[in-house]
This record gives structure tokens, C-alpha cells and sequence, in this order.
């Protein structure tokens, strides 16, 4: 019981923050669209624009990113730089637990970097690739919204307070769960279960990766909520947020046709995101960190 109530109250306290912050991300996400800045999306600031735009704590702007992917309005580098750049959750949960404030900075450092690598690796090797323009009469607006929500036909207070309210709360459960956990993992047999559960460092990304590719924001949310209890590693949780890219992919496997290019995608970003997250653990050990 007493690992239960504590479980509950460290959810509780960080339950407001997490609903200010997913309000003011529904104020953003709104007011972002494509049509707008198609030819910054399209020129060679592409990928930077993209990883910036990845790391502010939503998958909204994945979702967008692979629509225009799919339109053929971004290039592939570009694309991948918003999903390993995307953290979905998890910057919301480390922000608002003392246990993982600290990996804010290092995580989004990383992650900047490395999708800026990739994104102009990738648009290098592919610079022949050809780009679509949306037609001058295209008033089709494709906006950054949280998970894929539509908000045309919502009012404003559904759009920007019942919308993100649902979300926290869900995104408290998820948290408040692993608190649980981890916390009858600590009472009982720490050692045991943590040993067994986490596999090594060179291990454990693989592991984190594949739970990254799930598409739903439970499994950024599980990620970063087992890091701030002790279960893995800063480069374990690197490779799962790099390869956490929401629905995005959820929205490129719609297009079937293009089903060999989306599992490509799929392998190229796991295979990014392990060697990632081996690499950070192996410098953390070796730097004596780990």
C-alpha cells in the first residue's frame, strides 16, 4: 500500500505541469502548417528545420512530416530527421520528474545531432530525388496536430483544453503504472529483476528500439518514465526515442503501394537508433558515467 499511495502521489505532482505544457503545445501545433513554408521545407535548410521542429514533445509534427512525405513535398533526409529528432512524451516526463531533468539537455543534444547527420547525409546521397509543389489553388492546409487529432468541427475549449486534459491524464496513467512497478521491483528484488530485466548496455537497445517503433505514445512514455526509475541507460533510452517517432509511420503505412520504401525506412531508422544508443553507452562506460 505504501508503494502504491507514493506511486499515486508522484504522479499527482507532476500531473498539472504536464497539462500546461500540452496546452500550449495545442496553441503551437494549430498555428502550423505546410502551405505556408513549403520552400523552406523543400531548400537546404530542410533538415534543420525539421529536427527542430521533431523535438518539441509531440508526435504532431511527425504526423505532418510523413504527410508531406507521402505527397512528395519533403526529401527523404528531411523526413528522417523529424523522426529521430521526434521524442513523442518523453521530454514531458523527464521534465517533469527531478530523476530525469537532468538527461533533458544531453538527450535533445544528441538527438539534434544526429538527425541533423542523417537528414544531410541522406538528402546528399539522394539529391536527385524529385519534390512535388502544392498547386497555387491547393488549399488543403497539413497541420502539425497532437497524435493525428483533427480539430476542424471542435470547439476551442474542446481544441484547447478537454483535448489536451484526456491526453494528460492518459499520459498520468502510463506513468503512474511504471512508478508501480518499478517501485515493487525496488521493495522486493531490485537486483534480481532489474539484472534480468535490462539484458547489458550493448543489450538493451536493441530492446528499446523496437518498443520506440510501436506507434502510440505509451511507448515513449514507458521509455522515459523506466529511465527515470533506474531501468536502463541514457544511450538505451536514446535509441528508443530515436526510433519513437509516434504515428508517423502509422500514416506511411497507409500507402501501400509504397509498402517496400516505408519497411526501408522503418529498418533505416531501428538500425540508426540501435547503433546510437550502443555508441552513448559505450562512451558513458568508457567515461566511467555508466
Amino acid at each position: 500500500m505504501d508503494v502504491f499511495v507514493d506511486s499515486l502521489l508522484d504522479t499527482l505532482k507532476v500531473f498539472p505541469f504536464i497539462l500546461i505544457i500540452y496546452i500550449l503545445i495545442e496553441f503551437l501545433e494549430h498555428k502550423t502548417s505546410f502551405t505556408q513554408n513549403h520552400k523552406l521545407l523543400q531548400g537546404p535548410l530542410a533538415p534543420l528545420i525539421g529536427t527542430v521542429t521533431g523535438i518539441v514533445p509531440q508526435c504532431g509534427f511527425s504526423v505532418m512530416a510523413a504527410k508531406l512525405y507521402d505527397k512528395g513535398f519533403i526529401r527523404t533526409g528531411t523526413l528522417l530527421a523529424v523522426f529521430l529528432a521526434t521524442s513523442d512524451e518523453a521530454l514531458i516526463i523527464l521534465i517533469t520528474n527531478p530523476s530525469g531533468a537532468i538527461a533533458v539537455a544531453p538527450l535533445i543534444a544528441v538527438k539534434v545531432l544526429v538527425g541533423l547527420a542523417v537528414g544531410y547525409a541522406v538528402n546528399f546521397i539522394l539529391r536527385n530525388e524529385k519534390l512535388a509543389r502544392p498547386a497555387e489553388d491547393d488549399h488543403d492546409e497539413i497541420h502539425a496536430y497532437s497524435c493525428g487529432r483533427e480539430h476542424e468541427g471542435k470547439s476551442k475549449v474542446k481544441v484547447y483544453f478537454v483535448a489536451p486534459l484526456l491526453h494528460s491524464l492518459k499520459i498520468a496513467l502510463y506513468i503512474f503504472i511504471v512508478t508501480l512497478v518499478f517501485g515493487y521491483i525496488f521493495e522486493y528484488n531490485e537486483q534480481a529483476i532489474i539484472s534480468s530485466f535490462v539484458g547489458g548496455p550493448y543489450v538493451e537497445p536493441l530492446i528499446t528500439a523496437a518498443i520506440g517503433l510501436i506507434p502510440n505514445c505509451a511507448s515513449s512514455a514507458v521509455i522515459a518514465q523506466t529511465f527515470c526509475e533506474g531501468g536502463i541507460l541514457f544511450g538505451s533510452m536514446v535509441a528508443g526515442l530515436c526510433c519513437n517517432a509516434g504515428l508517423g509511420f502509422v500514416v506511411l503505412l497507409k500507402n501501400t503501394k509504397k509498402i517496400k520504401r516505408n519497411l526501408l525506412l522503418i529498418v533505416t531508422l531501428y538500425v540508426i537508433s540501435v547503433l546510437v544508443g550502443i555508441a552513448v553507452n559505450g562512451i558513458m562506460i568508457a567515461a566511467g558515467l555508466a
